[in-house]
């Protein structure tokens, strides 16, 4: 009997399902749905960072996609043998006692506070300062030191200290909080029981400060000298964690007929986007894994001999098996890759939204054209313009940190600049220093990596970015002087999650092995070209004077009051 897997990949903006065969990785069926209540921008306030997301949004993707791959594909319910979800993180919410979302029970159903708190949502920044200066300053164990050594506002921690604080509706009615993989997982599962349900090792070595040496979680005394809800809140979250070969359960009678599918079909581990992704490029050692999205996520896996007791310094975390079991994962990334362009786009096109739109010169169907025309076109004539600029032109200087900066070393306070503009400048100009300034955040993840003694000797990109953008992709190899090839998949962290799949099902006996039968194929490769090479190090050279310059003498309005008083 053949058997297939379903990998789930939770995005930012949409949810996608993919059907595959564990014989050889080849994509069936695959199926997408948007977020049609994110789509509409409720329960974000981007001006204060703030971005939500309605469980309802993920629940009826789940159902729509998978139940489509099923119908689809003509593969029969009894051979689909497992799923695996993987998702954005950390974007945890709050659940009740039965490990139903806050938000889908009476009184809470519009209640920013009672859903998940996306990655992207930087309104814990002081909750997260909070945790460092404890972290550094008390008398016992520095629970960042696995983390980086800096605790980030997209971090669990901090997320759930500032809704209790700022909600106490829901800080009294939350029973637990999940992560989004652990909570799609759970919904899906037989296992009913938060106490015994098992929680990704990914999400909580990376964003919860979970680690082995000390036996879990930060202890009940360090969370309290936060806050004593945190305390509270530790009894009733978990102790032990799990990679993702692992069974949680199996599919429940519930969600089986509602996706066409039988209670024999396994349910792994829930997982993380970024780690999946890397699982579906066929990650090894000394490979860096760039997904490359609306942010950035870099992904490494080491042997314990080579990482031992070292601490990687500015990252987002090293941890045992939380892309490959018995590998150290190292995690790294950008708050904004293609963000910082969408945002530049969004700029471009306000007057079509706020002037053409309202015109009435042309009629309804004639503005609609004209406005998807405009759209569909930007960026691809922008990259065509930027193009052609000669290195030698004088080009503006930006910073990639338009919503902050994850890696390295965490300031999610920090505000992206751009200097060197003249009346020469055009929006192409704009348009190449953006480019440029995200080739240039990463290549100083690169370096941080290489400077604390993790070697590289090969970029692997993967994600929309990756596969769409020669002019970023040629960019990025000049700036950091190596070769990257890039994943044909469309769908590599989906892809990444049905190997997953396939080892927890007993399919293969380790990641490796499924993953060489199963992962993504390469489609293109871009190598540095030398002509070029020293002019971007110049360049590189004068986005670092502005970085140091915006960093220690430009503040927010906060630090400002602060620094009056």
């Amino acid at each position: 009997m053949k058997k297939y897997v379903i990998g789930l990949d939770y995005g930012t903006d949409s949810v996608r399902a993919v059907l595959i065969d564990t014989e050889n990785g080849a994509e069936l069926a695959t199926s997408v749905s948007y977020y049609q209540r994110w789509k509409q921008g409720k329960f974000c306030q981007p001006e204060e960072n703030q971005f939500r997301q309605h469980p309802l949004d993920h629940i009826e993707g789940l159902e729509k996609t998978i139940s489509t791959v099923v119908k689809e594909s003509g593969v029969a319910p009894e051979h689909i043998v497992s799923i695996c979800i993987d998702t954005t993180g950390s974007s945890p919410l709050p659940v009740n006692k039965e490990g139903v979302a806050l938000a889908l029970t009476p009184g809470f159903e519009q209640n920013p506070n009672a859903m998940m708190v996306l990655w992207k949502d930087h309104t814990s920044i002081d909750e997260a300062e909070e945790i460092n200066h404890l972290a550094r300053n008390w008398s016992g164990e520095d629970y960042t030191r696995f983390e980086g050594g800096i605790y980030s506002s997209e971090w669990f921690w901090a997320k759930i200290l500032h809704i209790n604080r700022q909600d106490e509706k829901v800080r009294n009615s939350a029973y637990s909080w999940m992560e989004h993989c652990d909570y799609i997982t759970f919904l899906l599962s037989d296992n009913q029981d938060l106490t015994t349900f098992k929680r990704s090792r990914c999400a909580a070595g990376h964003k919860a400060m979970w680690h082995e040496s000390w036996d879990g979680l930060p202890s009940k005394e360090f969370l309290s000298l936060l806050d004593p809800s945190l305390a509270e809140l530790r009894d009733r979250l978990y102790d032990k964690t799990y990679t993702s070969d692992q069974v949680a359960g199996n599919l429940n009678q519930e969600w089986a007929t509602k996706l066409g599918l039988t209670t024999n079909t396994v349910i792994a581990v829930g997982t993380f986007d970024a780690h999946s992704g890397a699982v579906g490029a066929k990650v090894e050692e000394n490979i860096l894994i760039r997904i490359m999205g609306t942010s950035t996520c870099d992904i490494m896996v080491a042997p314990n001999d080579i990482i031992g007791d070292k601490t990687v310094r500015g990252i987002c975390g090293q941890v045992n098996g939380s892309v490959i079991p018995g590998l150290i994962g190292l995690e790294a990334g950008q708050s904004a890759f293609g963000d910082a362009l969408a945002w530049y786009k969004d700029i471009l096109t306000w007057p079509v939204h706020n002037i053409l739109m309202s015109s009435n010169v042309i009629d309804d169907n004639q503005k609609q054209l004209l406005k998807e025309e405009i759209e569909n076109n930007l960026i691809r004539n922008l990259t065509l313009e930027a193009e052609k600029i000669p290195l030698s032109e004088a080009v503006p200087i930006a910073l990639d940190w338009i919503n902050g900066r994850r890696t390295p070393d965490a300031n999610q306070e920090l505000k992206a600049a751009i200097s060197n503009l003249s009346l020469g400048t055009k929006a192409p100009h704009i348009f190449k220093a953006l480019v440029n300034a995200i080739c240039f955040g990463s290549k100083k993840i690169v370096d941080r990596f290489e400077d604390e003694g993790v070697k590289i000797n090969k970029v692997i990109g993967i994600g929309g970015v990756a596969r769409k953008s020669p002019f970023i992709m040629q960019t990025l190899a000049n700036v950091l002087n190596m070769p990257i090839v890039v994943a044909a998949s469309d769908q590599a962290p989906a892809l990444g999650a049905a190997i997953y799949a396939a080892v927890s099902a007993g399919i293969y006996p380790n990641i490796q092995e499924a993953g060489q039968k199963m992962g993504s194929d390469f489609e293109a490769e871009y190598f540095p070209q030398t002509e070029h090479v020293e002019k971007y190090a110049e360049l590189m050279n004068q986005y670092q004077i502005l970085a140091d310059f915006t960093e220690n003498n430009i503040k927010s309005k906060k630090k400002l009051k602060v620094d009056s008083l």
